[in-house]
């Protein structure tokens, strides 16, 4: 935007409501069933979701006892890359384990 000045010149003025929105986010759950081992459901809370052990544990109790766990809370994109990586290996493993995401 210019605006003119008091000798008759533009200038410009700058909007300083430069500020940028954070993109909104996203939780990863992971679906409690009755074949996805408890051991696979912590590796997989370990390697994709960099829990350390005592967190996996505690999520995948939260997942067997409750049927849903939170496994992280990411962008958009970032969820659905770690949900397809999940069932992936879920697959490839033999295992039904299910996941999915919802608005944080």
């Amino acid at each position: 935007m210019s605006q003119q000045t008091d000798n008759g010149q533009d200038s410009l003025v700058v909007d300083k409501q430069n500020s940028l929105d954070e993109p909104p986010l996203y939780k990863v759950l992971l679906h409690n069933d009755d074949y996805t081992s408890m051991e696979f459901v912590v590796s997989i809370l370990e390697q994709i979701f960099q829990k350390n052990h005592e967190e996996a544990t505690r999520i995948m109790l939260n997942v067997h006892e409750q049927g849903v766990g939170v496994a992280g809370i990411y962008t958009k994109e970032i969820c659905e890359t770690k949900i397809a990586v999940v069932h992936d290996l879920a697959r490839r493993n033999e295992f039904p384990l299910r996941c999915s995401m919802e608005k944080a």
